[in-house]
């Protein structure tokens, strides 16, 4: 007797259990990477094809005021991970670079900092993150992954740690412009200006130093060329999990080996509670794409790319719809900022909005945001209220049945009111959008208007100036030298100039004052509200140092390692 009441029990919590995780939703989160707003037909483009795509807009809810926390890959998506400015977690630096450039720095997503996918693993679910990670990886060997995804809640990993960087394939170029950066000018004008007092008698310079300082030059060219050779060897990595798989990677048919791991991990996880963070490669440069889709557009490898894109999202739509997983399973789709003007042939389109990326210019900031759950979330909806990437780290959290942590600040806000059409208003009154640890403008939606005010307190120096980027940089900086300082800021109403045209004045705004008072209000609140913590992009943290390098061979064949 006792026995089998034993037995009635264990049943019934299994179906209890069983239940439970029926009800919870399935998680497809879709990234890619330096996507332009434009560059897709339910946003407006006209010459590219991004059929599946298009209808998950259709068949979901399109978000037209969504907002990337940061302008650049690092920054952006740790906030998208975590919820909260990337400021909070140490993940915006002090000096030019603003994202991780080396596979062996010591930086990255601090392991204190709660994932969504770190909550949702704690409530049953089976978690992946395919592709793109660039977040870290070691801390104090080449092995201790201290910031490895694996760490932050993915059970799974497929993909590189770092991101896909020019150097990662031949022939198109490194991203370690250093002779940009080489003061040709002042050596030049210190050589001819001794060459002149030499000749002139002023001053007596011997042979021996001229060959010593000839010697040093030359041996500083052998060394940047030796360096950005190797550079590919050590950058470029593909792991499976905490095992090396290609050093360097080959990336022409690796949406389509990725695809085919994301199929693999929803047909293993089909009865369980699932979350797939599916991070793409592109359409970020060097430029890729596998054979099948190369010359399918007009806009050469940017366009096939895309194409490439929409078939991968294709693909795993109709798993879900095989599997009958559609109707129990949040899909969403965005890019981590916009695309990247400065690559010119191989960049994208930012539509109406002014810059791309590395800028808080609209163009930079403003992403496609995409959302389809059927039954649940109403299709062939538009929300125009701001957003924020960081809003799917409360709606996921509270979607899985977990509570939102409450020991730090939370700056995201959950969505599912606006999706279903419960509210009207987004929870955003005041959204920050820093330039690496500089707070460089502030977005204010009173909730009594319509209006949606931005203001600018610096912006970048574009060069030339008559476009809408840094070309001589490749990426727009936040430091002395190449930004403008405004006071008063720049003010716009993006609701009547969302291409930031033409800045208001006291004359064209009669309470232009007492607006940017009210915005600088809330800055000085929220900057009260952060607290210090490491900062995971000092120069200490980004230089790459050779025994945190991952090397599936050894130093002497540059690691190199075939697939395996």
């Amino acid at each position: 007797m006792k026995e089998a009441w034993r037995l009635q029990l264990l049943l019934l919590v299994t179906c209890s259990i069983s239940l439970q995780d029926s009800n919870k939703p399935n998680f497809v989160l879709m990234m890619v990477d330096d996507l332009g707003v434009g560059d897709l037909g339910c946003y407006g483009n006209k010459t590219l094809r991004t059929p599946n795509i298009d209808a998950l807009a259709q068949d979901g809810v399109k978000l037209t005021h969504h907002i990337a926390a940061a302008s650049l890959c690092t920054p952006s998506r740790a906030a998208f991970l975590t919820g909260r400015y990337p400021v909070r977690s140490g993940l915006a630096g002090e000096g030019r670079s603003g994202v991780f450039i080396f596979t062996a720095a010591s930086g990255g997503l601090p392991r204190q900092e709660v994932t969504f996918a770190t909550t949702v693993q704690r409530q049953g679910y089976q978690t992946a993150l395919i592709g793109k990670w660039h977040l870290g990886l070691n801390c104090r060997s080449s092995g201790d992954h201290c910031h490895h995804p694996g760490v932050h809640g993915f059970h799974y990993f497929f993909g590189v740690p770092l991101t896909n960087l020019r150097d990662c394939q031949p022939g198109h170029g490194t991203i370690f412009q250093i002779q940009k950066h080489l003061p040709y000018r002042t050596l030049g004008i210190i050589g001819v200006s001794a060459a002149l007092m030499h000749c002139g008698g002023l001053v007596a310079i011997s042979r021996r130093l001229l060959l010593s300082l000839l010697a040093l030059l030359l041996a500083a060219s052998a060394l940047t060329a030796g360096f950005i050779s190797v550079i590919p060897y050590f950058n470029c990595v593909l792991m499976r999990d905490h095992v090396i798989v290609e050093q360097p990677f080959r990336s022409e048919n690796l949406t389509q080996t990725m695809t085919r791991e994301a199929v693999d991990f929803i047909e293993r996880n089909s009865a369980k509670p699932f979350l797939l963070f599916f991070s793409f490669l592109q359409v970020h440069t060097a430029m890729f794409v596998s054979a099948g889709f190369r010359g399918s557009s007009g806009h050469g490898l940017y366009g096939d790319a895309i194409h490439e894109v929409d078939w991968s999202v294709g693909e795993i739509m109709r798993t879900l719809d095989r599997l009958g997983l559609r109707e129990n399973t949040l899909v969403y789709l965005t890019s981590d900022q916009g695309a990247h003007l400065e690559e010119e042939t191989a960049g994208g389109w930012n539509g109406i909005y002014k810059a791309g990326k590395s800028t808080n210019w609209e163009g930079g900031i403003r992403v496609p945001g995409i959302l389809r759950w059927p039954g649940t979330i109403p299709g062939g909806k538009q929300v125009d209220e701001p957003t924020s990437n960081m809003d799917l780290f409360p709606t996921v959290v509270r979607l899985s049945g977990a509570a939102l942590p409450d020991d730090r600040q939370i700056d995201g806000h959950d969505l599912m009111g606006l999706l279903q059409g419960r509210v009207q208003r987004s929870n955003h009154e005041f959204l920050f959008h820093y330039c690496n640890i500089y707070l460089n403008a502030v977005r204010w939606r009173p909730q009594n208007s319509g209006s949606v005010w931005k203001a600018f307190y610096f912006t970048p120096n574009f060069s030339p100036e008559n476009q809408t980027a840094c070309f001589h940089t490749q990426v727009c900086f936040c430091t002395p030298g190449y930004v403008t300082y405004h006071d008063p800021p720049l003010l716009f109403d993006l609701s009547r100039d969302p291409s930031e045209s033409t800045p208001l004045s006291p004359d064209t705004e009669p309470d232009f004052y007492a607006i940017l008072a009210k915005m600088a209000e809330a800055a000085a609140s929220h900057q009260s509200s952060l607290k210090p913590v490491e900062n995971q992009m000092s120069v200490a943290n980004m230089v790459w140092k050779p025994w945190l390098q991952p090397c599936c061979s050894s130093f002497t064949r540059f690691c190199q390692c075939p697939h395996q």
